[in-house]
């Protein structure tokens, strides 16, 4: 592989996130379209990650709706580590300058309690392995300068993670339909975005599925205790200083977000 230009394409997306001033598209330094490549400098920014301390809590599923897959040039969705000081609590501030260009979408959200370490898995290993369901804001965030991206530099770009907020109140999995859940988001009162379970693949537990194989493939296999995003519901908005998100989804409750 091109490890000079995944090396120069990992220090220019580190440095964006050191100084917090976005940069330019890494798809100018790496391989046209390749994706191999994006991973290998997502992995060489998580190794890097973790041997500053950061923690490992799960993984985020991004490019789960059929459109954006379409609008990014690719076929399938990407995943990005979801790290432990990226995690906010319900109604908890949260500071603007920990995100570069800040959106907020609606998500579900999974907590193991088995890992997920097989080839292949079905659904119902995913059904046996999940502890838990939580409603979940991810705000999602680039340090590539608007937002000018393609499937390289948001996969290159930790699928263009930024924080994200979960619920308190765990719920079962047991006689909940997630792809029937409907989600409504709004924004200091006003609705700004609609949805359902559908919208993810149509079912977060196939996008879950998907993640799990894609993870053992590639030698980081979901553990127990591992936190998943399981990608949108629906369209996504973005957020300025004092903004407040509320977000209902039907059997999993609500939650708020509010930004400093």
């Amino acid at each position: 592989m091109h490890q000079d230009l995944i090396q120069k394409a990992a220090d220019k997306i580190w440095t964006a996130y050191e100084n917090g001033q976005a940069c330019s598209p890494v798809r100018d330094i790496l391989p046209v379209g390749d994706v191999a490549a994006a991973y290998a400098v997502q992995d060489m920014n998580t190794t890097r990650w973790l041997a500053d301390g950061r923690r490992l809590v799960g993984r985020k599923i991004g490019l789960t709706s059929k459109a954006v897959q379409k609008q990014l040039g690719v076929d399938q969705p990407d995943y990005g580590m979801l790290f432990a000081d990226m995690a906010f609590c319900d109604g908890q501030d949260i500071p603007l300058t920990d995100v570069l260009q800040p959106k907020a979408e609606a998500e579900v959200a999974l907590v193991l309690d088995r890992d997920l370490k097989c080839e292949r898995h079905s659904i119902a290993d995913i059904i046996s392995a999940v502890a838990y369901v939580l409603p979940a804001i991810e705000v999602v965030g680039s340090r590539i300068a608007d937002w000018n991206i393609r499937s390289v530099d948001t996969i290159a770009d930790n699928a263009s993670s930024g924080v994200f907020v979960l619920g308190a109140t765990p719920y079962s999995l047991r006689g909940l339909d997630l792809s029937l859940a409907g989600m409504v988001m709004e924004r200091r009162g006003e609705q700004v975005s609609l949805g359902c379970g559908r919208a993810c693949l149509g079912h977060p537990l196939n996008a879950a599925r998907w993640l799990a194989d894609v993870m053992a493939e590639v030698g980081r296999p979901l553990l127990a205790g591992d936190i998943v995003l399981t990608g949108a519901l629906g369209p996504m908005t973005q957020i300025t200083p004092g903004d407040v998100i509320d977000l209902r989804i039907n059997g999993l409750g609500g939650l708020r977000a509010a930004f400093c």
